[in-house]
């Protein structure tokens, strides 16, 4: 016997529009109370007083131009060897199933669960000079704590999950067949990862890249603490608007702190480029597919 089903219009509806003007409205008002107006206060109040003052704030003052400079000498090498070790590490995790990968990823996601003084502490207590390889360092005349190494290794521990994380997803959904088929066809560990592997999670790496450089650039508790706030020495972008603060220098802690969040706002510019690349090369290769299943 059967049964004739008539199929049943769905009687859902979207929400009024009081509710959905009202909760964009809300939406927009914590945008710009929070970041929008924060962000154009930095550039009116290192700007209020003309370009002229707003140069001789970053530049004419020794220690803000060795800030700037530090803080440009630091983020590079801790993004390189985030960069090599991120990719290392997800190759490892997302090709290969071994004893403790699940430690492994638990350990990458440290830095975000540590706080980053707690970090700076850490790091102080292995090789500041009472720490346990002091004694060690001082005897071979190497310096860690208090200068430039230390402010490195602090900023590449608090920058060490992004490019993992960027790439452990793009590596799972992309899959080990087509590595295997280049070795396969006899290809090179090399050949595989240039010419197989990289055009496939480039945009992953160049997403993680940035943002861990943004956050390198900005970390201010570990390098505090490793830093020993020294001007002129150790004080990066982040730590000497801190102390231009305290000294009661606006205009010249608002510079410093416009160059800050104009390096964010180039951040976020290149976030959304790579996310719209990413997508429109995904658009083309599903058109490509598409029309040859049509030929």
């Amino acid at each position: 016997m059967q049964h004739n089903v008539k199929p049943t219009r769905s009687t859902s509806r979207g929400d009024p529009w009081p509710v959905r003007w009202g909760l964009t409205l809300a939406a927009l008002a914590v945008l710009i109370v929070l970041v929008l107006v924060p962000v154009v206060n930095v550039f009116y109040q290192a700007l209020e007083r003309g370009l002229a003052a707003y140069w001789h704030n970053l530049f004419g003052d020794p220690n803000t131009r060795h800030a700037i400079l530090l803080t440009l000498m630091v983020a590079p090498p801790a993004v390189l060897a985030n960069l090599v070790f991120g990719v290392a590490c997800a190759w490892a995790v997302t090709r290969f199933r071994f004893p403790g990968r699940a430690i492994l990823l638990t350990l990458i996601d440290l830095p975000f669960s540590v706080s980053p003084v707690v970090a700076g502490l850490m790091f102080v207590l292995l090789f500041g000079m009472q720490g346990y390889f002091g004694p060690w360092l001082r005897a071979h005349g190497l310096k860690i704590i208090f200068a430039t190494p230390g402010l490195i290794l602090v900023t590449a521990f608090v920058t060490l999950p992004f490019v993992v994380r960027e790439l452990v997803p793009v590596m799972e959904a992309v899959g080990p067949e087509e590595d295997e088929a280049a070795v396969s066809l006899g290809a090179n560990g090399w050949q595989m990862f240039w010419r197989v592997t990289w055009p496939n999670i480039r945009w992953g790496v160049l997403y993680g890249v940035i943002l861990c450089n943004a956050r390198a650039m900005g970390e201010f508790g570990a390098v505090y603490v490793v830093s020993g706030h020294i001007a002129g020495r150790t004080d990066t972008m982040p730590l000497r608007v801190e102390k231009l603060f305290q000294e009661y220098n606006t205009p010249g802690a608002f510079a410093v702190a416009s160059v800050l969040t104009f390096l964010a706002l180039v951040t976020l510019a290149l976030k959304t480029w790579l996310e719209h690349r990413e997508r429109q090369e995904i658009a083309e290769a599903l058109a490509s597919t598409k029309t040859k299943e049509k030929q």
